[in-house]
């Protein structure tokens, strides 16, 4: 196509094409006139990933077997069932990942202290609960990570007034990925038994298709397992998903020596049609104040 060509084009699609780093130049507009609309650009990039796809595909004339002992075996169905999603997700949706770590120095000192009041033993809270409920509170102050898009093209977003958080639960049969129910209105007590009570289905294979559906927010901690930073992939129709790494000591300077303090790595993976650098870096501040010694005791209310 002609490089000097005239583009006709409205400043969200040229948006739109620089973020998925598409050559407006070589994009036919289906509109009146020629324009090109956001709908060109994703078939754009559609047959682009086609035709990488097709022209990448490297067929051996050996076979596995011609180099030693192999084994076929089925892809367990769960990984099945939640590969065209996945495959979905990365295609459509413009992932950024924001890294950030957060000091849970007094966070982790006020858990481990938390004792049942009739027995007196020490409770044993997952920190992932106060992650749960720190990133509810943080939805409230930004509602757009709350949301959904169906299409782009409607200019239109779905603001969710629940927060029913969407939690990956590592099993044999794959990673599948539950809804607590209205957080917000549970304490810790609640969610940590909700927590235990959903794994439990999730690795028996008895939960509702409907749990793994209508969510806020997903997370996805690698914590038990180890690693600290990656790039967690979008749960659509989800807009953001937060990853959790393994907490580790780390000498931090505050007021003019290094402490030694506990600290935890966050991976937000966001949808940059809907939300930006700056706004997602707000986002991850807040779950790191809400992570913080001065939301610690209100957490557990």
């Amino acid at each position: 196509m002609n490089q000097n060509k005239k583009i006709s084009a409205s400043p969200i699609t040229r948006k739109f094409a620089r973020e998925l780093g598409a050559d407006l130049n070589q994009i036919k507009g289906s509109e009146r006139k020629g324009r090109i609309s956001e709908k060109d650009v994703k078939s754009y990039i559609n047959n682009k990933l086609k035709n990488f796809k097709n022209e990448n595909i490297i067929k051996s004339e050996y076979s596995h077997s011609d180099f030693g002992e192999i084994e076929i075996k089925n892809i367990p169905r769960i990984k099945r069932v939640a590969a065209p999603n996945l495959s979905n997700s990365w295609r459509t949706i413009p992932h950024v990942t924001h890294h950030d770590e957060a000091d849970i120095t007094e966070l982790e000192e006020f858990r481990i202290s938390l004792k049942d009041l009739y027995t007196g033993e020490n409770k044993k809270i997952t920190p992932l609960v106060f992650i749960v409920k720190s990133i509810v509170s943080s939805l409230k102050k930004y509602p757009s990570f709350n949301s959904s898009i169906e299409e782009i093209e409607g200019g239109k977003m779905t603001l969710k007034k629940y927060f029913h958080i969407g939690i990956a639960v590592d099993t044999e049969h794959g990673l599948m990925v539950p809804k607590i129910r209205d957080v917000d209105k549970k304490n810790v007590n609640q969610i940590n038994n909700e927590l235990k009570d959903i794994s439990e289905k999730c690795r028996n294979l008895k939960i509702p298709k409907k749990e793994f559906y209508g969510g806020s927010i997903t997370i996805t901690s690698l914590g038990g397992i180890g690693g600290s930073f990656f790039t967690p992939i979008i749960n659509y129709p989800e807009v953001a998903i937060l990853g959790v790494g393994k907490k580790y000591f780390k000498q931090v300077f505050i007021n003019d020596k290094f402490e030694k303090r506990i600290m935890l790595p966050l991976s937000l993976s966001y949808d940059h049609r809907i939300i930006d650098g700056a706004e997602a870096a707000r986002f991850c501040n807040e779950i790191k104040e809400n992570l913080g010694k001065n939301f610690a005791y209100k957490l557990a209310n």
